[in-house]
């Protein structure tokens, strides 16, 4: 059983450890790397074959040992230039001085698995040096980078036992399908082509000496899942194909090609692990085509016939309910950052991957912060403030600032920002919400804020900056320009009229009237008062509330309130604690 591998500079990865089991489920989004941690353990099972075949029982030469993979053997990675395999396609590291090469050096694949075999524990790791498109060389893993200190051995007698083999998801299934050698199987299984096969594992274990058993038993699972009644395989020597056909609950014959996509999917998955005993099965993404119901219950088949095979199972998948069935008992790896172990059960990771996208993962790890806001208006007025206040340090923040929205729900922060801290656990955020009933916590990782008054549009809408509108529009906010100081005039007298119909007297005269800091700004004040304002100048209303941070450049420097000063520094605060990948 293979109990970690190590794996450095293959596809995505820099460097990484994953701990293994059985069985050991790989969680996470799309394009986190599962499939990538399996293909790495297959090629390291590639290279321990051809290395076993040239030189097993034999010494290896000390200079420059090693065996050619061609491309063309990675059948569970198929690639049409090997230095796809290397992680930014780097193969080679040139130094040069003065315009010139002066040294170059290889950047090798690293590949090191552990693993108990017969009581016995052992480690093997082989390094992978790109040779050209078409090859690359394999060897064992040096000790250290100077020549004299020798290679890791190879245990022999440990590893020649082990047996990987690799399942992509199932791809449909082919209304006619030619019977293949062993070879030829594998082959269409590393390219994806299940569409090919499935009749032809089916074949295999019925021809085997222990065929009747293992038919007997997987169809019996079959007919307990899905009710229906295997045939057996046949092969039609006149077309060279082998047919199937299977019974349903009302004993009609249909072929194998009439069954859905999950009963096809099961099969696939149970005739792959009675046709590989004794192996180590990566399975990339088992639930594909289940519905959620099955999903649990085909993960529970899957451990159940693999312990009975003395198989041990990888498998890659997304779902949440692989994760709730498989975090009670199992090994889980979180491949959120750089993929660990999840030992809490009260993870926050099922609903991580429900709800963040492994962009947000990428982008956590990359600024080392995050920042809660209502939506993006609010980086928008925040962006001007920061700008007509000269807080440099804000405004650097709040560039390229990683943001995500979530109106002025407070869990909503929460639960994202929990999610987070799976892939990143020094990650620090901000959250900004209007003004809420919600206790809010002000220290900790994540720092919680609200706006004293109702919500930040009330920080902009002072009269002054509605008549500095009406007498200079911005932002395209009106057609064509403004020809007479009478016109201006006109426009401000007429934005003054407005703003007294909305505005209660007593808070006009009175800035400080609670009337300011408690009417929703956007809805009750802005709006009505452009809707009155244009409805007088016979245009559409050219305003609405996702521009109202035009407005925000209009705001003075002395009228801006102290709130949105505090909020600035926690920004900048929040940006300066932080500790990105990028450093």
């Amino acid at each position: 059983m293979l109990t970690k591998v190590t794996i450095r500079n293959f596809k995505r990865f820099g460097q990484v450890e994953v701990e293994l089991g059985n069985p050991v489920v790989f969680i996470g989004p799309n394009d986190s790397g599962k499939t990538s941690a399996l293909q790495a353990l297959a090629l390291w099972h590639i290279g321990v074959r051809r290395w076993l075949e040239k030189y097993r029982g034999k010494q290896a030469p000390e200079k420059r040992p090693g065996v050619t993979i061609n491309r063309r053997d990675l059948i569970s990675m198929p690639v049409p230039d090997a230095n796809l395999l290397w992680r930014d396609l780097h193969v080679r590291d040139i130094q040069t001085a003065n315009g010139k090469a002066q040294k170059t050096r290889n950047i090798r694949i690293d590949v090191i698995a552990d693993g108990v075999t017969a009581g016995k524990q052992w480690t093997c790791g082989l390094e992978f040096d790109y040779a050209n498109q078409e090859s690359l060389y394999c060897r064992p893993l040096r000790l250290s980078e100077d020549p004299g200190q020798g290679r890791m051995p190879v245990p022999e007698e440990e590893v020649s036992g082990v047996n990987v083999a690799f399942l992509p998801p199932m791809s449909g299934l082919a209304a006619n399908e030619t019977r293949l050698d062993p070879g030829a199987i594998a082959v269409r299984l590393g390219e994806g082509r299940t569409a090919e096969v499935l009749r032809n594992l089916c074949y295999m274990i019925r021809q085997r000496e222990d065929g009747p058993e293992l038919w007997g038993a997987l169809t019996e699972r079959i007919a307990r899942l899905f009710g229906v009644d295997l045939n057996e395989p046949e092969y039609v020597a006149e077309r060279g194909e082998i047919v199937m056909s299977y019974r349903d609950r009302s004993k009609t014959v249909l072929d194998l090609s009439s069954s859905g996509r999950g009963m096809q999917q099961t099969l696939l998955l149970l005739a792959y692990l009675y046709a590989n005993p004794n192996a180590t099965l990566l399975l990339d993404e088992p639930d594909a085509h289940l519905e959620i119901l099955r999903q649990g219950q085909i993960y529970q088949l899957l451990s159940d016939v693999a312990r009975e095979q003395g198989s041990q199972v990888i498998a890659a998948s997304h779902s949440e309910v692989v994760l709730r069935e498989a975090s009670q008992r199992d090994v889980v790896v979180a491949f959120l950052g750089k993929p660990h172990r999840i030992d809490d059960r009260g993870s926050q990771l099922a609903k991580s991957l429900t709800s963040i996208g492994w962009e947000h993962y990428y982008q956590a790890d990359q600024t080392g912060w995050v920042l809660y806001l209502e939506g993006s208006t609010d980086l928008a007025i925040l962006r001007a403030f920061a700008e007509t206040l000269d807080h440099e340090s804000a405004a650097r923040a709040l560039e390229r600032p990683f943001v995500h929205y979530v109106g002025n729900h407070v869990d909503g922060a929460r639960d994202h920002f929990n999610g987070l801290l799976e892939a990143k656990p020094d990650l620090v955020g901000l959250a900004v919400f209007d003004r809420t009933d919600e206790q809010l916590r002000a220290a900790g990782a994540l720092r919680e804020m609200m706006w004293q008054r109702r919500e930040i549009e009330n920080y902009l809408c002072y009269p002054e900056v509605l008549y500095a509108y009406a007498e200079a529009p911005v932002d395209g906010a009106e057609i064509g320009p403004l020809f007479s100081a009478p016109e201006r005039q006109r426009r401000r007298d007429l934005m003054e009229r407005c703003v007294r119909d909305v505005v209660p007297p007593v808070a006009y005269r009175d800035r400080t009237d609670r009337w300011w800091a408690d009417t929703k700004a956007s809805d009750e004040f802005l709006d009505r008062v452009f809707g009155m304002y244009f409805r007088e100048l016979g245009l559409p209303t050219l305003i609405g509330k996702s521009d109202y941070h035009h407005l925000t450049r209009l705001v003075p420097p002395d009228m801006v309130d102290d709130d949105v000063r505090v909020v600035l520094y926690a920004i900048a605060r929040a940006a300066a604690g932080a500790r990105p990948a990028i450093e």
